[in-house]
């Protein structure tokens, strides 16, 4: 893998890819840095450092921009958020489902519409954060200047829409130029930025004799097992074969043909967990919204909150029953099976049309529950980690099982990148030598 990467290095097409990625994700992470006008920062990173608060949350998942509440503060989060919601109109509306098989026309022109879905879903999350931000502890968190008020949210909405539009843009430039898929090679920056401090965190806790040597090294034990564990079950899908009678194309006649169909057993990546956050997220709000006096607050902490045996249940439950309905959406056996049958394809020893629907089904249902169950586990890494190591706070959630699972997918997917860029070229490093291909 090193040589190849040094082989990479020395072709100088790759050379100014890799530096383009590099030049706009220094950009991105320098953008970071610089508050919203109108924030005081400071307080906005103690609000944000507090383990189980709602500002914790939402940072910990944008890779912790919101601790300072900077210009790129919401991120490529709504755009996530649009393309999921984008994704699940597709199969739903057929005028949508009709401009997907339109080509390369009909995927700008979706694109183009999760661009527009990204910038209003950006807006309406920034007047939320406004509105909280202004009128929480009566404005402690304004700077110095500034009042609670529709200046302020304007202020914050049009800065944040900005953020917004500029780190897309930073995305799709690197999906186009550089290596690697731009958005999330960007939450990848986000998340992988946030190491240093908790790893500072960690050797504090440990010189005030907080934690133990042995609790670090069960600490790091665990993280390492959960990255195995993520490598291995990326890498793992159930491969279906696939044959194609004899065909006579021209005048010619062609022999049977012999592929496979491949169903990954984690086909929905991170995506509910994604979505099982967001519910939970709307459980804080709740909170933040009747007042920690109110019954409704105190029946929400004691039953829903994430340091909770029910709320981690509900977490859980939550992860489980988004990836049986991503996975519904994304993967259709009965349209496979009709083409299967219109491009002369069968799965041996199984009848074309409703056999072969059912059978597919059958299977992407029973992989589907082990990739959900992983994703149930992962759920559970940083209780598992504050248990074990007796480190708490958002030190365990910057390693909990999302972040490392996002980490691990992006890098495997661009190595996978540069693979195929140093197939085209002839060069062998990952051919030769633990090249990445998928388990069965």
């Amino acid at each position: 893998m090193l040589r190849a990467f040094r082989d990479a290095f020395r072709i100088p097409e790759l050379q100014r890819k890799f530096l383009f990625t590099l030049l706009l994700l220094a950009i991105y992470r320098l953008g970071s840095t610089i508050p919203t006008p109108g924030v005081d920062h400071t307080r906005i990173a103690e609000a944000a450092g507090s383990a189980g608060s709602l500002l914790s949350l939402i940072s910990n998942i944008s890779g912790g921009n919101l601790s300072q509440f900077s210009i790129f503060a919401l991120g490529v989060l709504p755009y996530i958020t649009a393309s999921i919601i984008m994704q699940i109109l597709t199969t739903s509306i057929p005028a949508l489902e009709k401009l997907q098989k339109e080509g390369e026309e009909g995927r700008k022109a979706i694109a183009q519409y999760t661009r527009y879905g990204a910038i209003a879903l950006g807006a309406m999350q920034a007047l939320f954060f406004a509105i909280l931000v202004g009128e929480a502890q009566n404005g402690a968190f304004l700077a110095s200047g500034w009042e609670p008020g529709w200046m302020f949210r304007l202020n914050v909405v049009l800065t944040q829409v900005a953020g917004i539009a500029f780190t897309l843009w930073i995305g799709e430039r690197i999906t186009e130029v550089g290596i690697g898929n731009g958005v999330s090679l960007i939450i990848f920056s986000g998340i992988a930025a946030s190491f240093p401090k908790a790893i500072s965190d960690i050797i504090t806790l440990y010189n005030e004799e907080a934690i133990s040597l042995l609790g670090i090294v069960a600490f790091f034990l665990v993280i390492l097992a959960v990255v195995i564990g993520i490598v291995l079950v990326l890498q793992a899908e159930r491969r279906i074969p696939i044959q194609y009678a004899r065909k006579e194309i021209g005048g010619k006649q062609y022999a049977k043909q012999q592929t496979y169909l491949p169903i990954k057993l984690n086909g929905a990546g991170v995506i509910p967990v994604i979505f099982a956050s967001a519910v939970m997220t709307i459980v804080q709000v709740l909170e933040q919204a009747f007042g920690q006096d109110s019954e409704v607050t105190r029946f929400l902490v004691k039953y829903f909150a994430l340091n909770t045996p029910t709320g981690i249940a509900l977490d859980v439950l939550l992860v489980v029953g988004f990836t049986f309905l991503y996975n519904s959406i994304q993967f259709d056996p009965k349209r496979i099976a009709e083409n299967l049958r219109e491009s002369g394809g069968f799965i041996p020893s199984v009848r074309p049309g409703v056999a072969t629907a059912e059978y597919l089904s059958f299977i992407s249902t029973r992989i589907t529950l082990w990739g959900a169950i992983f994703l149930g586990i992962l759920v559970l890494v940083p209780q598992v980690l504050q248990a074990t190591s007796g480190i708490s706070g958002s030190t365990v959630f910057v390693f909990s099982g999302t972040g490392l699972l996002i980490l691990v997918g992006v890098a495997l997917d661009t190595l996978k990148q540069v693979e195929a860029q140093l197939t085209l070229r002839s060069y062998d490093g990952f051919i030769s030598k633990g090249r990445l291909r998928g388990r069965l």
